[in-house]
């Protein structure tokens, strides 16, 4: 069995998609009330409630993890957050998980492989500085590393594309066919400038990690969607009201939408915008083309996304329900939500879409601890 330690752990959902191949050693989140979620569904043996900065070495059961995964906090990383970037009070836990893993590599207990996971603004933060900073700590600590974007689009129906840098340590081989000539599908314009910015050092270390296109995903929104959801209907000034803060372009949406003849299901976000004259207004933004938006927290500055259905000229809203946020990200019906709306729509948008990560398990992961013949290839 692989054993791993996953950080930042919310509500296990990296564990879910390693799945059983994968022993959990360690994980760690410093919310109480997503560890309640951890640990309704996984068990409390694994989990510490605590400050990654308040964790040492010894608290981390050895001699050495396959995996160390961190899905650091992306709120300031976040297009949607106030741009302190790694400076910022929340993803700057990253250093504080940084720390703890020069602590291993000090005691020869480095992880074979670390996994980071974010938004694709950690691309760009600060003109690129955030992520140089990321890719010299990995650098530095020994690790070749690549870095790719993938969109949970491709595995449920939410938009969600996320940043995944994987870092090998040096000394273990990779196999030649997880090694691209160069960019493909996997690495998006923005990793591509990214990448084209990093000091010569850094791109020696890069590795453009190639892995096959995932099957084609026959899952849309409206198959998600709960007939007897726990949540309330709007009335119809509320609809009303919602469908007026619409831009013209969002209602010839939503009015070819109603001569379709048949049951149409998307979803609706309350954006801030500034309009033509200058001034900031609340706004309405439809999306009718089977995926959901992003699911986001009120913590990451958006809104709660709602349900838009429309049956000819009837069209009803309400908010998406909790057990639709899980289904989104992938997560099965048995998987146990917290009981109040809020907790659970936080946990499930702070989340990684589990299908993505079982993909990457498969296909990246796995094969590179697979072959732990010693040589310099993770070096080159």
């Amino acid at each position: 069995m692989r054993g791993f330690y996953e950080f930042f752990a919310g509500g296990g959902m990296v564990r879910a998609g390693l799945g059983r191949g994968w022993t959990c050693l360690f994980a760690n989140d410093f919310d109480a009330r997503k560890s309640a979620a951890y640990r309704a569904n996984w068990g409390a043996a694994e989990l510490v409630t605590a400050d990654v900065a308040s964790l040492a070495p010894g608290d981390l059961p050895g001699p050495r993890a396959k995996l160390a995964w961190a899905s650091f906090p992306c709120q300031d990383l976040s297009l949607a957050g106030a741009g302190a970037g790694l400076r910022g009070a929340r993803s700057g836990s990253f250093f504080a998980f940084w720390a703890l893993m020069e602590r291993l590599i000090a005691e020869d207990r480095a992880p074979d492989l670390i996994a980071l996971e974010n938004v694709q603004g950690a691309l760009t933060s600060h003109g690129g500085a955030d992520f140089r900073a990321l890719l010299s700590r990995l650098h530095g600590g020994g690790y070749a590393f690549g870095a790719l974007v993938a969109d949970g689009a491709l595995f449920t129906p939410q938009s969600r594309p996320r940043l995944f840098v994987i870092g090998v340590r040096n000394g273990l081989a990779i196999p030649p066919h997880l090694k691209g000539e160069g960019a493909s599908t996997w690495h998006s314009t923005a990793v591509r400038t990214a990448h084209a910015a990093l000091p010569a050092a850094l791109r020696r270390a890069w590795v453009w990690w190639a892995m096959p296109a995932p099957p084609t995903r026959e899952t849309r929104l409206e198959d998600l969607i709960e007939d007897d959801a726990a949540v309330d209907w709007h009335g119809e000034a509320e609809t009303s009201h919602l469908i007026g803060l619409m831009s013209e372009a969002n209602r010839r949406k939503l009015e070819a939408a109603k001569k379709e003849g048949r049951r149409v299901i998307g979803c609706v976000y309350r954006r801030t915008r500034t309009d033509a004259a200058g001034v900031r207004r609340q706004r309405a933004e439809i999306r009718l083309d089977g995926l959901s938006g992003c699911l986001r927290t009120p913590a990451g500055g958006s809104s709660r996304q709602l349900i838009l259905v429309v049956e000819g000229s009837r069209v009803r809203s309400r908010l998406i329900s909790a057990r639709e946020t899980a289904r989104l990200m992938g997560l099965p019906d048995a998987y146990r939500l917290p009981p109040n709306y809020n907790e659970a729509y936080h946990l499930t948008g702070d989340g990684v879409v589990v299908p993505l990560i079982r993909h990457l398990a498969a296909h990246l992961l796995e094969p590179l601890l697979a072959d732990q013949r010693v040589g310099a290839e993770a070096a080159e």
